[in-house]
């Protein structure tokens, strides 16, 4: 089992909008890449949720 890069409640930048969250979950599957629950405030101002791929966020 190997660490996660990001923490709960740790600030976050989705890597193609440059919108910025939290992280609020985190989930490691068997066959796949790390994801992270992230809420965040969209572009147009409303707060999402959505679950992304590592490779789509970075430190905020």
């Amino acid at each position: 089992m190997h660490d996660f890069e990001y923490q709960l409640n740790q600030e976050v930048q989705l890597t193609l909008s440059a919108e910025k969250g939290v992280v609020i979950g985190r989930a490691e599957y068997s066959t796949g890449t790390k994801s992270y629950l992230v809420r965040y405030v969209t572009a147009d101002g409303r707060q999402a949720e959505a679950w992304w791929d590592e490779a789509a966020i970075t430190d905020a």
